[in-house]
């Protein structure tokens, strides 16, 4: 992919995609001559930090920041600043996920084909999910070299897309050609497994199960090192149907401790009560989707625990409609869904600190084809499918409305709380002085109607507004789900 003198600084992408990129950076350049000062005028602001709507605002850009914000006459506006008027319009802080993949080769074929290049995959998604106004989200699982070579060309400029931070695999867990996410059996030979998976796993998969606990924390150092991922990810307990414990409460503490010497916050998955409770134990600083506990409810103990300590929870809510259909179509999976809505509804009745979180990924009819990935479930049938990149933040948005979530809070879960709990709030989270100018731009009010969040005019990232028409153009796996209309 070219840089800014031409050069390609990822050899290995694909002639198409140094193309698109050099498109791209042609567009980036042009936004480079936009005036020093920016106005954006007239729209009502709805900051994101809690406080009132403010009708008729003035938002001041300079250099990509927000420079200030506030009621019309209130900012001073240089004569030589470029001035849009938005009358009529909602500007809100561009929206964020805190867990989202944006690698999407899934499945055995997919990975083999995009083998060496998985980059252009996370380069898609990214596009897709700034279109629908994601100006930032966290990748939590995916392999690292790639996506933090993706990450460093979007951060840079050099791309488009959203803005993201990675974590790269799963600790404790096997790569994607495995019992822990696809079942390959004899389909493939031990080396080629053993080669795509450890592009995930970087000496960090189950093997760090069978360590001593100082092992562990050596590996997880040298995995930190060697990677430059943003934040840490492990596995409490399994990836698979049993919800097996993986790591002992003194191995879980010992990679907490590691993580926070070495900079970096740390997270878990886990998927019962007893694996939750160890997170929270261990000195996790996110829960992802605590929500998801098996059969189990989660206890008052440990719910207050959650809430008193303020932790943020990640959590996978869905809406009605597809609640009503897993009832129908799979009864299995809709018991456990059932006990995570209740869950989720506790968290909400109780005050606990939620983050918009959606697991999705970018896919398209290739993936849905393949009779072993989620069979039934990506099916274009399925009504309100939450884990789609670029429709399933609107989908999170629904469900919180209906589970009773305040309509500021929504706002806030999916902004602001997701940059404090990723500790980016100095830059990113709000439209106020200081911070950086992403930046969404709504035709109707957020705070009225949940669908109002699909209703976009404008996306703004680093103060530049967004060709959306051009993103997202070509197709490798994934489909462009479109604008957001609700049944």
């Amino acid at each position: 992919m070219p840089g800014g003198d031409g050069t390609c600084d990822l050899p290995e992408t694909c002639d198409r995609f140094q193309r698109c990129s050099m498109i791209q950076m042609i567009s980036l350049r042009k936004g480079s001559l936009m005036p020093e000062y920016t106005a954006l005028q007239h729209a009502t602001l709805i900051d994101g930090t809690g406080t009132d709507p403010t009708p008729d605002s003035t938002i001041l850009i300079v250099d990509g920041k927000i420079e200030a914000a506030g009621p019309v006459g209130s900012v001073n506006i240089p004569s030589d600043a470029e001035i849009r008027d938005l009358a009529g319009a909602y500007v809100i802080p561009g929206l964020m996920d805190a867990n989202i993949h944006l690698v999407s080769a899934r499945t055995p074929d997919t990975l083999l084909e995009f083998e060496g290049r998985y980059e252009e995959l996370a380069f898609e998604a990214a596009e897709i999910a700034l279109k629908y106004g994601l100006t930032t989200v966290f990748d939590t699982w995916g392999p690292a070299a790639p996506l933090v070579a993706a990450r460093d060309a979007i951060n840079a400029g050099k791309w488009r897309g959203s803005r993201f931070f990675c974590a790269g695999n799963i600790l404790g867990l096997e790569g994607p050609m495995s019992q822990d996410f696809f079942k390959t059996g004899l389909t493939f030979e031990p080396e080629t497994l053993d080669r795509i998976n450890e592009i995930w796993e970087v000496g960090c998969g189950t093997k760090l199960i069978s360590m001593t606990i100082d092992q562990i924390g050596e590996a997880i150092a040298n995995y930190i090192d060697g990677t430059g991922v943003d934040f840490i990810k492990y596995a409490a307990s399994d990836h698979r149907a049993e919800g097996f414990l993986l790591f002992s409460e003194q191995a879980q503490k010992k990679i907490v401790e590691v993580c926070h010497e070495k900079g970096l916050l740390v997270q878990a998955h886990t998927t019962t009560v007893e694996s939750l409770r160890m997170e929270v134990e261990a000195g996790a600083d996110l829960l992802q989707h605590p929500d998801v506990t098996g059969g189990t409810p989660i206890p008052e103990k440990l719910m207050a625990e959650i809430v008193t300590k303020e932790l943020p929870c990640m959590t996978l809510m869905v809406t009605e409609r597809y609640l009503a259909w897993l009832g129908e179509a799979k009864p299995t999976m809709a018991t456990k869904r059932s006990v995570a809505d209740q869950n989720n509804r506790t968290f909400i009745e109780e005050g606990a600190r939620v983050l918009l979180t959606t697991d999705a990924f970018a896919y398209g009819q290739r993936v849905k084809n393949h009779a072993g990935f989620r069979p039934g479930i990506l099916e274009d049938t399925v009504p309100d499918m939450p884990t789609q990149i670029g429709r399933g933040h609107f989908l999170w948005i629904q469900a919180a409305w209906e589970r009773g979530l305040a309509p500021m809070e929504i706002l806030r879960s999916a902004s602001a709380y997701i940059a404090q709990a990723y500790a980016k709030d100095d830059l990113y989270g709000t439209v106020t002085p200081g911070k950086v100018a992403d930046l969404v731009v709504l035709d109707a009010d957020p705070l009225a109607a949940p669908e109002n969040y699909g209703k976009i005019r404008d996306v703004i990232k680093d103060g530049i507004t967004v060709d959306r028409d051009s993103l997202a153009a070509s197709r490798l796996l994934a489909d462009d789900p479109g604008e957001y209309v609700p049944a």
